[in-house]
């Protein structure tokens, strides 16, 4: 059984046949499943499709893309959705200097309000970091009380190192397939079994043989079975290995 520790279901491409792909996912043997908000909406949506789908928990927050609209209402709202025992983490938060929109200041201050409300929750983040390596590892240091998992990891095998000595999670998905994947078999290299997360990020970043479609949570094996292969256990292992890491990290029972 599998555990997609980020996925968004709630993007208007799966509006047509969103039953259908729920019962696929289950049918392809996933037994749990994050569903992370990036703005407002999305966020309240999480938690409404959290509470449709009794193995299905939600995280809130917003993404540097949306930092902008982050104030002291957006954190009161976030706060407020946090009362619900199904959402399990604040995210997915951060920063992505790839386009610089929103500016960096802007995200910086996001992030960290949004890190603050983690803080005082003692929940766990999610964490999308994209070209801000060393902005994010600053942000992050001034919080050492929270942790969480750094999704779709993108940093050095030394980055890597120094996360996961502060007790954080790295969270592998379809990329890890793809024929350039050249740092990702290096940052397996030095995760631990316990510390590793499968995703998917669907809609997006589908593995290989399915690259260029839609992606969704039944993929999730095909990342499950490459880090298998690089780190030399069974898929099966490497499915119940990382299922055990996701309730572990959002504390799900």
């Amino acid at each position: 059984m599998y555990f997609d520790s980020h996925a968004h279901l709630g993007e208007d491409c799966f509006a047509q046949d969103f039953v259908h792909i729920v019962e696929n996912m289950r049918t392809a043997g996933v037994s749990g499943m994050m569903e992370i908000g990036f703005d407002g909406p999305s966020s309240y949506h999480a938690v409404e499709l959290a509470n449709r789908y009794d193995w299905i928990w939600a995280a809130v927050g917003s993404h540097p893309d949306d930092a902008a609209q982050v104030d002291e209402a957006r954190i009161e709202e976030y706060r407020a959705l946090c009362e619900d025992p199904r959402v399990k983490a604040i995210g997915e938060i951060g920063l992505d200097y790839h386009y610089e929109d929103p500016p960096r200041d802007v995200q910086q201050r996001a992030f960290r309000m949004q890190m603050e409300l983690a803080q005082k929750l003692s929940l766990p983040v999610v964490i999308h970091e994209r070209e801000a390596h060393e902005d994010g590892l600053r942000i992050i240091s001034d919080f050492p009380d929270v942790t969480g998992v750094f999704h779709c990891f993108s940093g050095s095998p030394e980055m890597a190192q120094e996360l996961l000595k502060l007790g954080w999670y790295l969270g592998f998905d379809g990329p890890v397939t793809y024929k350039n994947a050249r740092r990702a078999p290096e940052v397996a290299a030095v995760t631990p079994l316990d510390r590793m997360l499968i995703e998917t990020d669907s809609p997006y970043m589908t593995p290989v043989p399915y690259r260029g479609k839609r992606n969704d949570s039944g993929y999730v094996r095909l990342v499950a079975e490459k880090l298998a292969e690089w780190k030399g256990v069974a898929p099966e292992e490497m499915a119940r290995l990382t299922t055990e890491n996701g309730k572990r990290l959002f504390r799900i029972s």
